[in-house]
């Protein structure tokens, strides 16, 4: 096996421990809830919680990757804290305990995903770059994450408890941290991104450092940013409120609930190869604004269809594919938008935009309006939020090297 796959292989399934880990609380809610009275409000605030603290450490740690040219220790440590967070996760007996436990694990998962798009960017060739990393980013988190962790936990927190299903939850993490450490190399050290003048080649100008705020000079960033805002918005609003509207709304059974959850990561694991390979093929732009409109099928049709639930979970499965748009505007136009030196900074800073306005506020707000209204108003946002994705793609400058070449890039 080449060491690209055989890397983009471990990081992915890594990522999708961690994610299972992240959504073992939306998908546990109907048990936790009941026991530790949780109204509709705190349910989204532990959504809020953790993508807050994900978003800052994953911006952070993102840079700090990019400034020691360390990649390695940083997944270590990273996947060896969330471990220990799933077992306090189990451990909790308030809200109070449950948010703090969120809040830690938020800043220990943060910088899994920047930092192995860096090594992505690093190993693999760019004709291939949006296919390994959607690889990375939504095969394994939508195979565990989305498909295996509604499936599993139900079934344990059915069998045994809702704290045995976070106690089992932990131990996963402290596999795949062998493997890493096993397996995955350092990348190469990278060259100094801002050599002094004498050190670069005939004594040329050597280039200036951008701050955070200059990379939004390059129009695609602040699109991206936007995109993500909207796009977070509609994976955890769908995480926090979609299995609680099932039970509660519809009156499924949780085993139903949970086949239904189960449905969107077979979806997207399916579209991590998907809509990212069809990105290199047909361009970045299309694909983004074609799946970003396919995305208000999932929220209306779990609203509005009354038929077989088969067929509702056929819709959900078409629908949920907006998923695989997320390592494209969240990793793949960004790395081909902005300087190498800064692919780990500008993808946590694009992740920490989504989840610290669109992950930490939405699942509030749908909370809120859920408690004022009925549990059909998240459902309501998260079509908003498909719509609007889809309209801003279409302002994106066209990035794939397919479509474009490999050009330097340069602020639009």
């Amino acid at each position: 096996m080449k060491y690209e796959t055989k890397m983009a292989t471990i990081l992915s399934i890594t990522f999708g421990i961690a994610f299972f880990d992240r959504n073992a609380v939306n998908f546990l809610v109907p048990f936790i809830a009941p026991d530790l009275g949780l109204t509709n409000t705190q349910i989204g605030l532990l959504s809020s919680a953790l993508s807050l603290t994900w978003a800052i450490s994953g911006y952070a740690l993102g840079a700090l990757s990019d400034a020691t040219g360390r990649r390695k220790i940083f997944l270590l440590i990273s996947i060896f804290v969330f471990s220990c967070c799933s077992f306090l996760s189990g451990l909790a007996t308030s809200f109070m305990m449950l948010l703090a436990a969120r809040l830690l694990m938020g800043l220990s998962e943060g910088p899994m995903m920047p930092v192995s798009h860096a090594m992505v960017v690093k190993e693999v060739s760019p004709e291939r770059r949006g296919l390994y990393m959607g690889f990375v980013q939504n095969f394994g988190s939508n195979l565990l994450g989305s498909f295996a962790a509604p499936v599993v936990l139900v079934a344990l927190a059915e069998m045994f408890n809702w704290r045995v299903a976070f106690f089992i939850s932990g131990v996963p993490g402290l596999v795949a941290a062998f493997f890493i450490w096993k397996y995955i190399r350092e990348p190469a050290a990278q060259k100094k991104l801002f050599p002094k003048k004498s050190e670069t080649e005939g004594g040329a100008p050597a280039q200036k450092k951008m701050n955070t705020f200059q990379l939004f000079r390059y129009r695609n960033i602040v699109l991206c940013g936007l995109i993500s805002i909207l796009s977070v918005s509609y994976l955890v609003i769908a995480w926090a409120f979609m299995p609680i509207f099932f039970v509660q709304s519809r009156g499924f059974e949780p085993s139903t609930m949970s086949w239904l959850m189960g449905t969107l990561g077979i979806s997207a694991t399916v579209c991590a190869f998907l809509v990212p390979g069809l990105s290199d093929r047909f361009g970045r732009k299309p694909i983004l604004v074609l799946f970003s409109f396919i995305g208000v099928i999932c929220p209306l049709s779990a609203l509005y269809f009354d038929g077989p639930v088969v067929m509702l979970a056929a819709l959900i499965f078409i629908g949920w594919a907006l998923n695989g748009t997320f390592p494209v505007f969240m990793a793949t136009v960004p790395a081909e938008t902005v300087p190498a030196g800064y692919v780990a900074t500008v993808m946590g800073l694009i992740m920490a935009i989504g989840e610290i306005i669109g992950g930490f506020s939405a699942p509030a707000i749908a909370g809120w309006a859920a408690d004022q209204y009925s549990l059909q108003a998240p459902l309501f946002i998260q079509t908003g939020c498909a719509i609007a994705s889809g309209l801003l793609a279409l302002g994106l400058k066209e990035t794939a090297p397919a479509k474009v070449g490999n050009p330097a890039p340069s602020p639009a």
